[in-house]
C-alpha cells in the first residue's frame, strides 16, 4: 500500500504541515517524537526569545494557538511582548497540538528514505517496517545540524558531550551539573548568554568567549521599540517585516546574499529579559578569535586567542560550552539513503528548493530551518509555520493529495 504523504519530524514544523495536510483531507504519517528537541537539547530554566504572537504553531484551524493552550490548561495567559515563555510551557504547547491535531502520531524513527524506480519513495522504520511514500516532507528540525568548532570538537575524540571536556549547548538539559565548577562558554547569541546566565545561577564562575569586539548585546524592551516603523514578530523594523511576511521574496536574491542574510539577520543578540540575568554576574572576554585549544596536566581545557591588538591571551575551565548555533549540512541527515542526498541541488549545505519547497528530487519536500538558505531567516523560528505550512500544503495537496 502507498502513502500519498510521509511527514519525517514531530517538532512545530512536522506538526504545523501534518495538521495542515490533515485538515484538507490528504492521508498523511507523521513520524517522530513530539517536541524531542525542546525537551532533550535545551537546559531546564530556559526561556523563549520569541513573543507569545510569534510562537504559535500554525494551523488552518482556529483555537490551536498558544493563549489557546493557556486557557484550555487554566493557567496564566501569555498573549503581549512582555510575557515570557518558559521553554517548559511551550513544550507542553506542543504536546497539546499534537494530540488535538495529529493524534495518529507514530511515535517511530524513520531510518531510510530511498527513491523507486519510476517514483516516490521507499521508507524503512526502526520497528521494521516498510512502506512506500509518493512524497517525503522533512521537517526534522535541528537534528544532526549542532556545530562546534573544529578546534574544540578535537579535545572530546568521542564526540562533545556533557561529559566531555567541551560539549555544544544543545548537549545539556541540567546545567546545575557545573555548581562550583569553572565554564567557558563559547559564543555571543541568546543561546550562549542564556545558558551562561543559567549556570551562573547554577554556581558556576563563568566566562563568555566572543570573537566580535562588541559582539554582547541585548534587545529594546517593548515599551522602547520604534513606534513609527511596522510591526513583525521580531520587533519594528522594515527588514524584519519584509522577511517575516515577504518571504517569497527571499528566494529570488543571489545565492550569496541569501546566506549572508541567514546568518545576519535575527543574529547574535540577547532578549530584552536577559540583560538583568546576565550582567555583572558572567565575565565577558570579547574580540578574542580562538585560535588553539588543549588539555593541560589537571585536565583544564586551555584557550588561546588572538586578543585586541594582536596580543595572545588564555584562558582556563573545567568545561567548554559551545554555544556556536546549527549549521544545516544534508549530509547529516543519514536517514536519506547516500544516492539521495547526492542527487539533492545544494545552496552551500542547504537544498535548493522551487517556490513550493520542492528540491530536486521530485515529490522530496523540506521546511523549517534547512528551507532557511531559500525563503530567509523567518524559516528558523517557529513563527515560520504561519508562512510557511499553508503554502507547503497546497503545493503538496495539489501534486500529491488525491
Amino acid at each position: 500500500m502507498t502513502t500519498p504523504v510521509a511527514v519525517i519530524g514531530a517538532g512545530p514544523y512536522g506538526l504545523s504541515i501534518a495538521a495542515h495536510l490533515r485538515e484538507r483531507g490528504v492521508p498523511v504519517r507523521t513520524f517522530g517524537d513530539p517536541m524531542v528537541s525542546w525537551r532533550e537539547n535545551m537546559p531546564a530554566g530556559m526561556v523563549l526569545k520569541s513573543t507569545p504572537p510569534a510562537s504559535n504553531i500554525s494551523t488552518g484551524r482556529k483555537g490551536y494557538t498558544l493563549p489557546d493552550f493557556c486557557r484550555e490548561m487554566g493557567e496564566r495567559p501569555l498573549v503581549t511582548d512582555w510575557d515570557l515563555i518558559p521553554s517548559e510551557t511551550f513544550v507542553r504547547y506542543g504536546q497539546w497540538f499534537q494530540q488535538q491535531l495529529v493524534p495518529d502520531l507514530e511515535q517511530v524513527r524513520v531510518v531510510s528514505v530511498d527513491r523507486r524506480r519510476g517514483g516516490g519513495f521507499d521508507l524503512k522504520l526502526d520497528s521494521g517496517e516498510q512502506f512506500q511514500a509518493r512524497a517525503v516532507v522533512v521537517a526534522s528540525g535541528l537534528l544532526g545540524f549542532a556545530h562546534t568548532p573544529d578546534l574544540l570538537r578535537g579535545l572530546a575524540p568521542d564526540g562533545p558531550s556533557a561529559t566531555a571536556p567541551v560539549s555544544h549547548s544543545s548537549q545539556h538539559t541540567d546545567l546545575g551539573r557545573f555548581a562550583g565548577r569553572e565554564v567557558t562558554v563559547v559564543g555571543a547569541g541568546q543561546s550562549a548568554l542564556e545558558s551562561a546566565a543559567l549556570l551562573a545561577e547554577a554556581g558556576a564562575t563563568v566566562r563568555l568567549l566572543a570573537r566580535g569586539r562588541r559582539a554582547v548585546g541585548f534587545g529594546d524592551p517593548p515599551d522602547r521599540q520604534p513606534r513609527l516603523r511596522p510591526e513583525s514578530p521580531f520587533g519594528r523594523a522594515w527588514s524584519l517585516y519584509a522577511f517575516s511576511y515577504h518571504a517569497q521574496y527571499f528566494r529570488p536574491l543571489p545565492a550569496s546574499l541569501r546566506l549572508y542574510l541567514v546568518r545576519r539577520v535575527l543574529g547574535p543578540l540577547g532578549a530584552w529579559w536577559l540583560r538583568e540575568r546576565f550582567e555583572g554576574k558572567v565575565t565577558v572576554s570579547e574580540g578574542h578569535a580562538l585560535r588553539s585549544a588543549r588539555l593541560d596536566g589537571e585536565g583544564k581545557v586551555v584557550l588561546s586567542t588572538a586578543a585586541p591588538g594582536g596580543r595572545a591571551a588564555e584562558f582556563a575551565a573545567d568545561h567548554v560550552i559551545a554555544a556556536t548555533g546549527y549549521r544545516v549540512d544534508l549530509d547529516a541527515l543519514d536517514f536519506l539513503a547516500p544516492e539521495l542526498r547526492a542527487a539533492l541541488t545544494r545552496t552551500g549545505g542547504s537544498p535548493r528548493l522551487g517556490a513550493d519547497f520542492s528540491s530536486s528530487v521530485p515529490g522530496l519536500y523540506f521546511t523549517g530551518l534547512p528551507a532557511a538558505a531559500t525563503f530567509g531567516p523567518v524559516l528558523r523560528f517557529v513563527c515560520g509555520t504561519e508562512w510557511a505550512s499553508p503554502r507547503l500544503a497546497r503545493a503538496v495537496t495539489a501534486a500529491y493529495g488525491r
